[in-house]
């Protein structure tokens, strides 16, 4: 094969823990008898509560398809590539075995916002009924350096809180906060999602709704923009270079010598949509890009609405159109605009497999 699949998970094939129906019969086309991929695949998901294995594990029971954890992008997979910060000290947001996560990824000293909350426990006061009655001084030396945004956290106040105070005292929480302290020490966000879609008839609150809120608290409370050393996930560069990483991975493994000409990106308008990527010092860690091409084919099983139009000029759209993009993203119609639209999942895979002209 001289093309490879980048498939999104959510509403392209689940919703929430229900296969799409039309997924299984769109894999049963992808692998041959003894249950081989015929070609490269990558599942992409902005999904970061756990680890890839874990996922990769769900995938082969729903899909009826073996799925190893190299063939699965989490939104905190490209952490990997920013060894820089592997050794410091992290604050860790989010839910799911996180301590695990960061340590698969190879951080050294990950530290997680209930750990923070239990050693500094006067910083968490929204919640009259968590607030300590008796006050112990705790011994605290950890300095977190930078914070890493997982995902979406259980107790929005309490990870704000931490988050903010962490940022306005250069690590030191519990500290007076310092207004010069600009700018803060390094943040680094997988998953911008603002919603996403579930089981209920309308899209859920997604990590990308919490950055919203730190990033208006921290501008409320500063005047200044809350900065981020690096965006990843769908739609940021960063991910696609990497699950194109994956993707020659996984034809060098099989001794595929056609190399590979065009990706297909399956699912929701989600294509890449910033000027410049924030944060390039995990460029030498890839190979450059070798793709030619990299096609949209969009289902309407999941976010999407087939009956929204964009709006056709392009200096209105920002006024003119609900953007659901990051803040740091530039909204282009253009990018939104997809190769193709089909119905589900299993009509992406025979349409593919008609313009490449592949007959497994």
């Amino acid at each position: 094969p001289s093309f490879g699949f980048l498939f999104d998970i959510d509403g392209v094939l689940v919703r929430g823990k229900t296969p799409i129906p039309a997924a299984k019969t769109a894999f049963r086309k992808l692998v041959n008898s003894q249950g081989q991929f015929l070609v490269p695949v990558v599942f992409v998901t902005n999904a970061g509560n756990c680890l890839r294995q874990k996922k990769a594990d769900q995938l082969s029971h729903l899909l009826g398809v073996p799925i190893s954890q190299d063939q699965v992008m989490m939104s905190h997979s490209p952490l990997r590539m920013f060894k820089r910060y592997h050794e410091k000290c992290v604050l860790v947001s989010g839910q799911g075995p996180l301590l695990d996560i960061a340590q698969d990824l190879g951080f050294c000293q990950p530290i997680t916002i209930d750990t923070l909350r239990e050693k500094r426990p006067l910083l968490d006061a929204v919640d009259h009924d968590r607030r300590p009655n008796v006050l112990v001084s705790v011994d605290f030396c950890f300095k977190p350096l930078s914070v890493v945004l997982f995902g979406e956290p259980v107790r929005w106040e309490t990870s704000l809180q931490l988050i903010i105070d962490v940022l306005l005292t250069s690590g030191y929480p519990g500290n007076p906060y310092e207004q010069e302290n600009y700018p803060h020490i390094p943040v680094l966000a997988c998953n911008m999602d603002l919603m996403w879609v579930a089981e209920a008839q309308s899209p859920r609150f997604g990590h990308g709704t919490f950055m919203v809120c730190l990033e208006n608290i921290y501008k409320k409370i500063t005047g200044k923009e809350l900065k981020y050393e690096a965006l990843m996930g769908k739609p940021s560069r960063l991910t696609y270079q990497y699950a194109e990483h994956l993707i020659r991975a996984q034809a060098l493994q099989r001794s595929w010598e056609q190399p590979i000409q065009t990706l297909y990106a399956v699912g929701g308008p989600a294509t890449l949509s910033q000027d410049h990527e924030i944060g390039l010092s995990w460029e030498h860690e890839l190979a450059s890009a070798a793709a030619a091409h990299c096609r949209s084919v969009l289902v309407c099983t999941g976010v999407y609405n087939p009956h929204t139009e964009v709006p056709l000029d392009t200096r209105d759209s920002i006024t003119e159109t609900v953007f659901h993009g990051h803040r740091d993203f530039r909204f282009d119609p253009g990018l939104v605009e997809p190769d193709h639209i089909v119905p589900d999942v299993d009509a992406a895979v025979d349409l593919v497999f008609q313009l490449e002209n592949f007959a497994p």
